[in-house]
């Protein structure tokens, strides 16, 4: 069971970077830096949080502290004028430290504890908490970048006025037991 809580784990955290992926795939790279106003955030800052918060987080996930020194979390909220380049390297980057630091770990590591700014978590507890921080954030990206695309816009998700055609193929098919985002992939 344990094993099959760090594959699914994985799997949603692949999955979710590959909404946010394909949401910012339908935005120009003005649009990465468009704010709703000023006390809103960017794609571009959000991607920068992440790329911070997971770097502090998941290097040296099991030894130190998931809060780092060297982090400067303010600075992650400040609209930057990177290059879409430089952004989306800060992206990959968070994401590899990430799953670098998820894939190497076994169903015995989930009971262990790491700390985030000294509060004692299980690898089980910190993944989770992790899950549920990302997944927020890329909602926001798919969000921002709804607004600022406009038209056309293609649908992440199951289009309005689809969903009964979707249950219809779904119900058509045997039970099966798999990975709600294997069938996402590509």
């Amino acid at each position: 069971m344990n094993q099959d809580f760090l594959d699914s784990g994985i799997k949603l955290f692949e999955y979710y970077k590959s909404l946010a992926e394909k949401a910012m795939a339908q935005v120009s790279e003005e649009q990465l830096f468009w704010q709703y106003n000023e006390n809103s955030n960017s794609i571009a800052i959000i991607i920068h949080h992440l790329w911070g918060n997971m770097l502090s987080r998941w290097t040296d996930f099991l030894t130190a502290d998931g809060e780092k020194a060297w982090r400067d979390r303010d600075a992650e909220f400040e609209n930057t004028a990177e290059s879409k380049e430089a952004l989306f390297a800060k992206w990959e980057a968070g994401w590899e430290c990430l799953l670098n630091a998820l894939r190497p770990l076994n169903a015995d590591d989930l009971e262990r504890i790491v700390y985030i700014r000294n509060q004692g978590h299980t690898v089980m507890e910190a993944i989770t908490r992790q899950l549920a921080h990302y997944a927020s954030h890329v909602g926001q990206i798919i969000y921002i970048a709804k607004m600022a695309a406009h038209q056309p816009w293609q649908t992440l998700s199951i289009a309005k006025g689809a969903s009964k055609d979707f249950n219809e193929e779904k119900f058509a098919q045997e039970k099966s037991r798999q990975h709600f985002t294997d069938e996402f992939k590509g």
